[in-house]
């Protein structure tokens, strides 16, 4: 619960910086979809899906930590930005989109960005459980959870 308060914390105060300096510019920070809803809304589901797998597959394991999985994710991100952005926004992230939405009032399509990211959420740690060892995808890193030798190992 700490985690999703900073996280919707830090997008409001994120969100309020630039509608401070630039009044004029309302639906700044804001992301909508470029086509059709459903359009949108499938592709937001992918995006976050692969992105929870990778991060999770990254930092489950001993060897994973540390500067290449931060790298990892990274590129995750700014490759489905690069590709995905000018379609549906590209922003997996439930208060990345909600907090700019409310503090320019524009809050059509909310649902799209508030559902997407949870589902995508879900398969994306799905995927992970079903390929890689027992405890693995859930944080564990003690050797007792992860079995040797496998990618969380």
């Amino acid at each position: 619960m700490p985690y999703i308060v900073s996280q919707v914390l830090g997008a409001f105060l994120a969100s309020g910086l630039p509608r401070g300096m630039f009044p004029s510019h309302a639906n700044l920070g804001t992301t909508n979809p470029a086509g059709p809803e459903v359009q949108s809304f499938v592709l937001e589901v992918v995006l976050t899906a692969m992105l929870m797998f990778v991060i999770l597959a990254v930092s489950s394991g001993a060897k994973e930590k540390g500067l290449m999985a931060g790298i990892a994710v990274g590129e995750v991100i700014g490759l489905e930005a690069l590709f995905a952005g000018p379609i549906c926004g590209a922003s997996m992230n439930p208060a990345r989109s909600l907090a700019p939405a409310v503090v320019s009032g524009n809050l059509t399509h909310r649902w799209i960005y508030l559902a997407a990211p949870v589902i995508g959420a879900a398969i994306g740690v799905a995927c992970c459980r079903a390929v890689h060892p027992p405890g693995c995808c859930a944080g564990h890193t003690t050797e007792d959870s992860v079995h040797p030798g496998s990618p969380c190992g």
